[in-house]
């Protein structure tokens, strides 16, 4: 399970559906995106994503289960962050 921060989502949603980035999500063909946190400093973000990295994996399987117990993309519950669509054409 890949964990990260960033400041721009649906660029990283972006990159990692066209596989631009070298690294965990193209080596393993990590795509989806199944659970998502919105905070209001990139300070309490980078600390939170720091928290999950050290939980164990079950611990990361309840996180995402509690929000998407059917681990479907949640891309489509992204409203809030504008036309998808325009940046993301072939998802």
């Amino acid at each position: 399970m890949y964990v990260g921060a960033t400041d721009d989502l649906k660029k990283r949603i972006y990159f990692h559906k066209k596989r631009l980035l070298p690294g965990f999500t193209k080596k393993y063909n990590v795509d989806q995106l199944v659970y998502y946190e919105i905070f209001g400093s990139t300070e309490k973000a980078l600390q939170r994503e720091k928290q999950i990295k050290g939980f164990k994996r079950e611990k990361k399987n309840r996180l995402v289960e509690k929000m998407n117990p059917m681990w479907s993309g949640v891309i489509c519950l992204l409203g809030h962050l504008g036309d998808l669509g325009q940046i993301l054409p072939s998802l």
